[in-house]
């Protein structure tokens, strides 16, 4: 079996343009993957069509072979094109096989997977609104909601944002109950002598984690919070080397870690999944790309021991997405059922994904004011 073609579809998601990637074999099999990034469209697109050189004619059977190829071929760099293209090939192995890919990963070690909600808090920064979606959300079944209360805070945050970002977490305390596991969401925000502040007064409502409080690159920064603060600190999703996870277990003060697929790879995820093992540390993948991720990381988070909750964007999704992708597991009660079906499970409709072009403005703007109601720029 040989690639005979790699092909690209832009769907215009209104707060994130959908990178999808699609392997055609000539033997008739083609594979699904995923190269979407949240301020880049069109750079990734070219990366892509540029990358299709180190792998047409290949067999997409060999996946993690065709990875190394193409990192190799750019100099020890990763980059999203690359993973959409591995992730296709596993895909197609998986189709090959007529089995799933948490198969192909080790098999399975649970068939559900507790999950949290995400991107459902599309409105005003206000306590009140938060507090009455997060109650829709946990009356429909989910025991674990994230947020970013912070609205554009960029390295420091003025005394009156700070007061109305711990206001809302007071609000949605209250509203959810002690029960319910909230995850506070800081988008790389701060220096080090305030996400410790911030860190300060989350504590008293017991919350899951507070994530990447300081930008995700400086390991050392995020040591020094979460020695400081009282509560867990989680981080990993901007990581594009295992060998950055090692870095950030050997201070002993983080277990608790959000690989992200599109920035490692498949075979790199499943090796970073294990090195948070050999650390005694938990993993919690990231996904905030399309539900094509959402199948992804399901089947990851199968294969492995150390799994402790999956993210989830789906049930804010816009009510076309359930027309342009088939077969994505779907919450129920704040739990995922593992597909079963041969390769990630997912189908693209082209046709779909025609009516809904590139948009220019369809980016996150994190640090300007009003960027959680998610609208087009």
């Amino acid at each position: 079996m040989k690639i005979a073609a790699v092909e690209t579809f832009v769907v215009g998601n209104p707060w994130k343009n959908w990178i999808f990637v699609k392997i055609l074999t000539d033997a008739g099999l083609t594979g699904l993957g995923e190269a979407t990034g949240g301020l880049a469209t069109k750079p990734n697109l070219g990366d892509v069509e540029e990358l299709a050189r180190f792998v047409i004619g290949e067999d997409p059977r060999h996946p993690d072979r065709l990875w190394q190829k193409m990192y190799r071929g750019r100099f020890a760099n990763h980059t999203a094109g690359m993973t959409g293209i591995e992730m296709a090939c596993w895909d197609i192995l998986g189709k090959s096989l007529n089995v799933p890919v948490w198969q192909l990963l080790g098999g399975k070690q649970r068939d559900t997977l507790r999950v949290y909600a995400n991107g459902w808090y599309t409105g005003p920064r206000q306590p009140g609104f938060f507090a009455e979606r997060a109650a829709e959300l946990v009356a429909r079944g989910y025991t674990a909601l994230k947020f970013d209360p912070f609205g554009g805070a960029f390295r420091q945050i003025d005394r009156s944002s700070e007061r109305l970002s711990i206001d809302i977490v007071r609000a949605v305390r209250d509203a959810v109950g002690v029960d319910v596991d909230l995850c506070i969401e800081a988008h790389d925000r701060f220096t080090v002598s305030h996400a410790i502040r911030i860190g300060h007064a989350l504590e008293e409502f017991g919350v899951m984690w507070l994530e990447t409080p300081v930008h995700s690159a400086d390991i050392a920064a995020t040591i020094e919070v979460a020695r400081a603060i009282r509560v867990p600190v989680a981080t990993g999703e901007r990581y594009r080397r295992p060998g950055m996870f090692v870095d950030l277990l050997a201070a002993k003060v983080v277990d608790i870690l959000q690989p992200e697929v599109l920035s490692l790879g498949v075979a790199n995820l499943k090796r970073v999944c294990g090195i948070a093992e050999s650390a005694e540390a938990l993993v919690a993948c990231h996904q905030a790309q399309s539900p094509l991720c959402t199948a992804v990381n399901a089947h990851m988070h199968a294969s492995v021991a150390n799994f402790l909750i999956q993210e989830n964007f789906d049930d804010s999704a816009e009510p076309w997405t359930w027309d342009l992708l088939t077969g994505v597991p779907r919450v129920l009660d704040g739990y995922l059922t593992v597909p079963d079906t041969p390769g990630w499970g997912v189908e693209l409709n082209e046709e779909e994904a025609a009516r809904h072009p590139y948009g220019e403005g369809n980016f996150l703007r994190l640090f300007e004011e009003g960027w959680e109601t998610r609208k087009p720029g």
